[in-house]
């Protein structure tokens, strides 16, 4: 039986958690960390590193010197933004645990 969710329900990624939804979405994101990247290339068939090439060729056209990548993860997109050159390149993320794979 499918069930709809009206606007006052909370979608939370483990249902008999006491944690808030932040905490959780955080958890969920470091317990998936170390396979994060090989899922998301495999899913999206490559297209999530056709996309980043992509941005990266048109941020070069505008040089920029200081770079916030929020929801980063594991850092890669930033780690492919180096190649623009800029003076400083910042990533935050909700998650440690992908911080600390793109470390």
């Amino acid at each position: 039986m499918c069930k709809i969710l009206n606007l006052k329900d909370s979608v939370k990624p483990y249902k008999n958690s006491n944690l808030s939804k932040k905490e959780q979405v955080a958890k969920m994101f470091d317990n998936i960390a170390g396979n994060y990247d090989f899922l998301n290339h495999f899913l999206s068939l490559g297209i999530d590193i056709y996309w980043r090439k992509q941005l990266v060729k048109r941020l070069t056209k505008q040089s920029p010197k200081q770079i916030l990548d929020v929801a980063t993860g594991t850092g890669d997109l930033a780690i492919e933004m180096l190649k623009v050159n800029p003076y400083k390149i910042i990533g935050i993320d909700i998650s440690n645990g992908m911080l600390e794979i793109g470390r």
